[in-house]
């Protein structure tokens, strides 16, 4: 088997893995916005804690789908057209959670902040699905023929495994995001994250698990299997976290689940990188999906460069904002265009905006 093709499959499962552990609990903390938070105060907490980490997190999911496009361009090309309007709905679904996170605050009305607030559940949410759908179906099977096409109608990829998958990713990034906010806030928000912890993980890690043991029965190795007996370990040390208050040790434990959880999956999908429901002579691999090995070879030069640098910075800026959060902490709500219209109307108290020199309106600074 070639060396070059194995080291980038480790590669984009290892940006997988990177993208879910830190994607995963700003994706369950925008959930959490409608599920967990009490109040405006509480949301406005919640959306500080993941503020400005939220748009460095995407960059994995970019990094993986380039990744992937360019070492691997046959898995990339059927993945990507066979699972076409789940992914747009996931792209559609990252961009109204980005802009609710810049409007959300433009405006001081409840009815505002609601809409907004809903674009970030609901966004979370369907992203989160998708990508575990798709992760999902990558490592079971999809429906496509000898040149990688799909076969059947737009649906053809729905299945039980898409649905495993979907709910795996967001019941993990759900717990993720609890375990996160207990470590990241102060106050009510904080023990509130730990007892819903508590209480929800030993069910919310059950889809992901299933989803570990049913490729394991396919193409499972020792080594894979004893990764799935750490997941459960893992769990079950997190739960035990929750209880005693440890909330690093915590948040450490949820990570280490996703970490088994992946190279688990990823490990007994070796070397397919997208198996045939049609027919095992179908399944792309490795070998017949990759790149050249010139192309492999400058992009592994590149990487070594250039990822040190990324996860060095993305380090530091985790560790710049590395404090709690609390209510405290958390200004009078004001709206940024009502401020604008009292500034340019300050000037007249009769209502009348002052004239420019042009006749036109005089700006708030003028």
């Amino acid at each position: 088997m070639e060396l070059l093709p194995a080291i980038w499959f480790v590669a984009i499962a290892v940006l997988w893995t990177g993208y879910l552990f830190l994607e995963g609990f700003d994706l369950g903390v925008g959930m959490l916005m409608k599920l967990f938070a009490r109040d405006n105060t509480d949301r406005r907490v919640l959306l500080n804690t993941i503020g400005p980490v939220w748009d460095g997190n995407e960059v994995w999911l970019l990094t993986a789908a380039g990744a992937t496009f360019a070492a691997f361009p046959l898995w990339y090309a059927s993945l990507f057209s066979t699972l076409y309007l789940p992914l747009l709905l996931v792209l559609v679904a990252l961009i109204f959670r980005a802009v609710a996170f810049e409007y959300r605050g433009k405006v001081d009305t409840e009815r505002w902040r609601n809409t907004w607030d809903w674009a970030i559940a609901l966004g979370s949410f369907v992203a989160a699905f998708g990508v575990g759908a798709a992760l999902a179906l990558t490592t079971t099977g999809l429906p496509i023929d000898a040149n990688g096409d799909r076969t059947g109608g737009p649906f053809a990829w729905f299945s039980g495994y898409a649905l495993l998958g979907g709910f795996g990713v967001v019941a993990f990034a759900l717990v993720h995001a609890l375990a996160f906010l207990a470590l990241k806030t102060d106050g009510d928000v904080r023990h509130r994250a730990r007892r819903w912890f508590t209480k929800l993980v030993p069910f919310a890690a059950l889809p992901l698990l299933a989803w570990m043991v049913s490729v394991q029965m396919t193409g499972g190795k020792p080594w894979t299997w004893a990764l799935v007996v750490a997941g459960v370990v893992a769990v079950g040390l997190a739960w035990q976290f929750g209880r005693s208050g440890a909330e690093g040790r915590l948040f450490a434990a949820t990570g280490a689940f996703v970490v088994s959880a992946t190279a688990s999956i990823f490990g007994a999908a070796f070397p397919v990188v997208i198996p045939s429901t049609i027919d095992p002579a179908f399944n792309l691999t490795i070998s017949n999906a990759s790149s050249s090995d010139y192309t492999l070879g400058l992009m592994s030069i590149v990487a070594a460069v250039g990822l040190p640098l990324v996860i060095a910075y993305q380090a530091w800026t985790y560790w710049v904002f590395r404090r709690r959060v609390s209510a405290a902490h958390i200004p009078a709500a004001h709206g940024f265009l009502p401020a604008i219209a009292s500034r340019i109307l300050a000037d007249k108290p009769d209502g009348k905006t002052s004239a420019s020199p042009t006749g036109t309106p005089a700006g708030p600074g003028a």
